[in-house]
C-alpha cells in the first residue's frame, strides 16, 4: 500500500506521490508513481470518506481535471468528502508515455496527416503510415510501460489509493471513459463498492470486445456508436441553431443575445445545408481564423467537440452552442473573403495521441491493419452524416498497436456489489449515446439509470440540479432515485 504524504499545492488543494507496483502481479518488482490531488472536505466534522473522480478521456489528467471541474461538484458532496483525483498510469505525471524524443518530431510526422480524417486513397494510405509509424515509436520507447497501463490496472492503482486514504470501501464518481473504468473496478472489486456515479457511460461489452466477431471488422467507438451520437446531435444543434435565428445588437452584435446563433440561415433545414456548404469550401481551400487553419477536416473535429457543452462552462473559454454558432458564422464568412495565399495559413498542430492511444488500443480490440477501414469509414457516413468518417479512422490508430495488455478486463460485467451504482446520462449525448448509458445499467447486476433529457456529454459538465440532488442523496445516504427518473437540465442551447 503507498504511503501518501500530502503538501499544499494550489489554493484549497493537496497533492501527494504514491509508489505503486509497474505488474501488479509483482508487488515487489519494479514500481511507479502515480500523481495525487485532493480538495480536503470543508465539514471536516460530518466528513463521511474520501470520493474519487476520474475526469474520462481515457488520459485525461486527474490533477488537472479536478481543480476546473471542483465547483460543478455539488456542495453537500465537497462538504461531505475530500474529492481524490490521480493522473492514471501513462498519463500526465504518472509514469508518462512519452514516444518521441522530440515533441516537434512528433508533429513533423503528423504534419503529414489529414486534420480530423482523411479522405481519398492518398491521404488514408499516409494516414495509416503515419499511426503505424507512432505504434513502433511508442514500443521502441516504452517497452516495459505500454504492456501495463489498461484501465484495469488503473483500477488496481484505484485500489491501493482507497486503502492509502483510508477508506474501507470505495466512493467514486467516474465521468465518460471514468465510468468505464468505474464499471472495471465494480467487477474486479465488486465487495468494495460504497458508492458509485457512472455519469455518460459506454456499453461495456461493445468497448472492450463487441459481441460475436465484432472486434475483428469494427472499431471500439463504432462498436459504442460514438458517431451516431455525434451525428444525431449535431443534427439538433444544426436545427435548433437554424429555429433561433440571429438578433443583431447595433452595439454589441449578434452575440448579445444568447438564445441567438450566428450560424443560423432562417430555418432548420436551410442551416443545415449550409453547414454541408461549409465543409465543401473548406475542402476546396482551407481557411485562417484565431491563429488556426481551418480544413473540412479540423472544422468538423471543432463541431464535434464543440457539441460537448452545451452552455458555456465557467472557466473554460469557447464553451457553449451558441458559441459553436459564432465560430462556424466566423468560418462561413472567411469562406467568402478573397482568396488569401496558402503560404499564409499557419501550420496545423496536432494534439500528441501518445498517451490516449495507450490505454485505448492496449484496452479495447480493434480490427488490425489488413482490415478495410475506409469501408468502415463509408458505413460510418452512411448511417451518421459527415461526422461518421472521423471516428472510423479514429479507430483506425490503433491498428498497428503493439501492445495489448494481459490483465486487461473484459468482462463478466455482472458481479454482485456491495452497493448498487448509480449511471446517470444525458438523451443527447455526442459521445457516448444514451444508449450505452442504458446498456452499462443493465449490464451491470445492482445498478439504477438516472436520465436527464437536455444535450451535452456528461451530467456534470451540463449541470442538472436535479440530477445533483439524487447524487447528493445517493452518495450521501446510499438512497438512489426512484426507478425511471427523468430530469431537466438547468439551461437548454440557446435557451430553448
Amino acid at each position: 500500500m503507498p504511503r501518501l504524504t500530502w503538501e499544499t499545492c494550489a489554493d484549497g488543494f493537496e497533492c501527494a506521490t504514491a509508489r505503486v507496483p509497474l505488474d501488479h502481479h509483482d508487488p515487489h518488482g519494479a514500481g511507479i508513481d502515480l500523481a495525487v490531488i485532493r480538495h480536503p472536505a470543508t465539514d471536516r466534522a460530518h466528513r463521511i470518506g474520501s470520493l474519487f473522480y476520474n475526469p474520462g478521456g481515457p488520459a485525461v489528467p486527474g490533477t488537472v481535471a479536478l481543480p476546473a471541474m471542483l465547483g460543478r461538484f455539488p456542495e453537500e458532496v465537497r462538504k461531505r468528502f475530500d474529492i481524490v483525483s490521480f493522473d492514471p498510469r501513462g498519463t500526465g505525471a504518472s509514469a508518462p508515455v512519452q514516444c518521441f524524443d522530440d515533441p516537434a518530431d512528433e508533429q513533423a510526422l503528423l504534419a503529414g496527416t489529414a486534420a480530423g480524417y482523411p479522405e481519398g486513397e492518398e491521404q488514408q494510405q499516409a494516414w495509416a503510415a503515419a499511426y503505424q509509424q507512432v505504434a513502433r515509436q511508442c514500443a521502441a520507447r516504452n517497452p516495459a510501460l505500454l504492456p501495463h497501463v489498461s484501465t484495469a490496472n488503473v483500477a488496481r492503482d484505484m485500489d491501493l489509493l482507497r486503502r492509502a486514504v483510508g477508506d474501507r470501501q470505495l466512493s467514486y464518481l467516474g465521468t465518460s471513459y471514468g465510468s468505464y473504468l468505474g464499471a472495471t473496478y465494480a467487477n474486479l472489486f465488486p465487495g468494495r463498492v460504497r458508492a458509485m456515479i457512472l455519469d455518460s457511460a459506454p456499453d461495456p461489452v461493445a468497448w472492450s470486445t463487441g459481441r460475436g466477431g465484432q472486434a475483428a471488422t469494427t472499431g471500439t467507438l463504432l462498436r459504442n456508436g460514438s458517431d451516431v451520437a455525434a451525428g444525431r446531435v449535431l443534427d439538433a444543434f444544426l436545427d435548433r441553431c437554424g429555429q433561433a435565428g440571429t438578433r443583431d445588437d447595433p452595439q454589441n452584435g449578434s452575440q448579445a443575445d444568447p438564445q441567438a446563433c450566428a450560424f443560423s440561415a432562417g430555418t432548420a433545414a436551410a442551416t443545415r445545408a449550409r453547414y454541408g456548404e461549409l465543409l465543401t469550401r473548406l475542402r476546396t481551400r482551407p481557411v485562417a481564423l484565431g491563429g488556426m487553419t481551418f480544413t473540412a477536416g479540423t472544422a468538423l473535429e471543432t463541431t464535434i467537440l464543440s457539441l460537448y457543452a452545451a452552455n458555456p462552462v465557467p472557466g473554460i473559454p469557447g464553451t457553449g452552442w451558441t458559441q459553436l454558432g459564432a465560430t462556424l458564422q466566423a468560418l462561413w464568412a472567411a469562406t467568402e473573403a478573397p482568396d488569401a495565399p496558402t503560404a499564409s495559413l499557419p501550420p496545423v498542430v496536432h494534439q500528441s495521441p501518445d498517451q490516449a492511444l495507450a490505454v485505448a488500443c492496449s484496452d479495447g480490440a480493434n480490427p488490425p491493419a489488413r482490415a478495410d477501414y475506409p469501408a468502415l469509414a463509408a458505413f460510418a457516413r452512411a448511417r451518421s452524416g459527415e461526422v461518421g468518417p472521423y471516428f472510423a479512422w479514429a479507430d483506425e490508430r490503433c491498428a498497428d498497436w503493439p501492445a495489448r495488455d494481459r490483465d486487461r478486463y473484459d468482462g463478466p460485467w455482472n458481479h454482485p456489489t456491495a452497493q448498487p451504482i448509480l449511471v446517470v446520462a444525458d438523451t443527447g449525448d455526442p459521445a457516448m449515446p444514451y444508449e450505452g448509458s442504458r446498456a452499462m445499467a443493465r449490464s451491470l447486476a445492482r445498478a439504477r439509470l438516472l436520465t436527464v433529457d437536455g444535450y451535452g456529454h456528461t451530467v456534470l459538465a451540463n449541470p442538472s440540479d436535479c440530477a445533483a440532488r439524487h447524487e447528493t442523496r445517493y452518495l450521501v445516504d446510499g438512497v438512489l432515485p426512484a426507478p425511471g427518473t427523468v430530469c431537466a437540465p438547468d439551461q437548454r442551447p440557446f435557451n430553448g
